[in-house]
């Protein structure tokens, strides 16, 4: 199974310049590296919404979607229009989007099952913050993010654990912790599907990840990738933690 490096630029850089620097920066490090190492991994970068009709030769995600296909929704933006730009991942229910845009996991599972009814992979982010029960949470989140959303279509999903309190901190999770989120993620999965499914399933990690700490996490046969923030808008950082993988 190939690892996946997801970059969430989140709302950076502020133009389409830098953007396109970032990107093609990117692009050419990766382009040179081994043919092994290009097997192996799925480099996925999610910029601003703005600049994904600009970026070219990289797999594209976006950042967030609306639940709905078209229609009167001032702002928003349809999986459809998404599917048209050839993005192929979307990140649905991060921690930043569940805090500022007051996005509930009754939002969340409607953006779940509307990006898989157009064929894309959404990146659900799961997590607890400091202080909360890490199994109550989980399993509140996974239970009713993942509502009706079936095990055939289950495989197209992607689940990215991310510590709120290791998000933009500085401090990230141990790899034992992540280890033990994991393997509570695929125990909750597997009680709602099956065994089989988990096995096939796609496990991220992501707070506060950085080239110095990134190896341990992706070198461990339980952690299937990285969804990096504050180090994916540095393309030298971004970089190493690609060849490092």
């Amino acid at each position: 199974m190939k690892k996946l490096i997801v970059a969430n630029w989140k709302m950076n850089p502020s133009t389409e310049k830098e953007a396109k620097e970032l990107f093609d920066t990117v692009k050419a490090a990766f382009a040179k590296a081994s043919a092994s190492q290009r097997k192996g991994i799925e480099v996925v970068i999610c910029p601003p919404f703005v600049y994904l009709s600009l970026l070219k030769g990289i797999t594209l995600g976006a950042q967030n979607v609306f639940y709905k296909e078209q229609g009167s929704f001032t702002g928003e933006v349809s999986p459809l229009m998404l599917k048209d730009l050839k993005v192929k991942y979307v990140i649905v229910g991060h921690s930043e989007s569940r805090k500022n845009l007051n996005e509930t996991d009754e939002i969340i599972n409607k953006k779940v099952k509307e990006v898989l009814a157009v064929e894309l992979k959404p990146i659900l982010c799961v997590g607890e913050n400091e202080g909360e029960s890490k199994s109550e949470v989980l399993e509140k989140q996974i239970t009713q993010d993942l509502k009706n959303v079936s095990e055939k279509d289950l495989k197209n999903v992607v689940i990215a654990y991310e510590p709120i309190w290791a998000i933009g901190t500085g401090n990230n999770c141990s790899i034992e912790e992540t280890i033990i989120s994991v393997l509570m993620i695929k125990k909750i999965i597997a009680k709602l599907y099956s065994e089989k499914i988990v096995e096939n399933m796609k496990i991220l990690y992501g707070g506060s990840v950085n080239s110095q700490n990134s190896a341990e996490y992706i070198k461990n046969r339980e952690v299937d990738g990285l969804l990096v923030g504050g180090a994916s808008l540095n393309a030298e950082e971004f970089v190493k933690i690609i060849k490092l993988t």
